[in-house]
């Protein structure tokens, strides 16, 4: 009996002992970012892992990389590069990683590809997939939940504005965005109306001055005019159209970091757009 008695004891001990450390921490793995997609989920979800390099893209001017992680080493697309880092997982932006596949599979190395898409249940979706390969759905998880909040907070305000000011986006080489673009996602999550999709545009289109004449938006959303690549070809901040546009017409300017790909700082940019709608407001 008194036997019985100091298994059971026992028995119930350990039990509350395991409750009260919980369940087993998931091991560490090695995590490269090939490219500027790649890098900003891992920048959000790497959590306990270690990242051993981040893309050659992470210093760039469009990047989101930031902190601590501009001093990572960075990694080209090479196979041979990336075994160099001895990672356990290589994350890919939806260009996947392609001849590179076979040689990371006979290396034993996971690859994991990122969905392609141009709006916020991608993300999602991306965050979820990206969560389960590193173990750190709950991390993930968290994020979708307040991406969500922050999403219904942009409508209520939008809500509370009663109307939905027309928006223009020009970027600094004179392209524009129509229906199906993360720029279009962003408008319509601030509460606005995309006047190039009003006025026929789908998708990403090429650099054309006459933009500037068929357009009277409320405001005007830039982009990469500040912290985009240098090119002799930047019409949207050359053209004398293009210069009239934004002379005439409320302004915000939109870090290129922002939506450089469908990646979790997409939210900022929807806010920065709801912030200069806001701003209209008070004027």
């Amino acid at each position: 009996m008194h036997l019985l008695a100091a298994a059971c004891i026992s028995a119930c001990v350990f039990s509350a002992s395991a409750l009260a450390q919980g369940p087993e921490p998931a091991p560490s793995s090695r995590v490269v970012s090939v490219d500027l997609c790649a890098d900003a989920y891992v920048m959000a979800l790497s959590g306990h892992n270690t990242i051993a390099a981040m893309s050659w893209q992470a210093g760039d001017p469009v990047s989101g990389v930031s902190g601590p992680a501009l001093d990572l080493p960075r990694t080209g697309q090479d196979a041979e590069d990336i075994l160099g880092f001895e990672p356990d997982i290589v994350l890919y932006g939806p260009g996947g990683p392609g001849r590179a596949l076979p040689i990371l599979d006979a290396a034993g190395v996971e690859a994991v590809t990122l969905e392609w898409g141009e709006d916020f249940a991608v993300i999602g979706r991306n965050m979820r997939h990206v969560g389960e390969a590193f173990a750190t759905l709950a991390i993930a998880d968290d994020f979708i939940a307040e991406m969500d909040a922050r999403l219904a907070a942009l409508e209520a305000r939008s809500e509370a504005r009663g109307y939905r000011p027309s928006v223009f986006y020009l970027s600094a080489s004179g392209g524009t965005a129509g229906s199906g673009t993360l720029v279009d996602a962003a408008i319509q999550a601030a509460g606005g109306r995309n006047a190039a999709t009003e006025a026929g545009a789908q998708g990403w289109t090429p650099a054309d001055p006459e933009w500037a004449l068929r357009v009277e938006p409320d405001l005007v959303v830039t982009s990469y005019f500040r912290d985009g690549y240098n090119s002799i070809n930047n019409t949207g901040i050359r053209h004398s159209a293009f210069r009239d546009l934004l002379n005439r017409t409320p302004r915000v300017d939109v870090a290129s970091s922002a939506w450089s790909c469908a990646g979790p700082r997409l939210i900022l940019a929807a806010e920065a757009i709801a912030d200069a709608f806001d701003a209209l407001e008070a004027e």
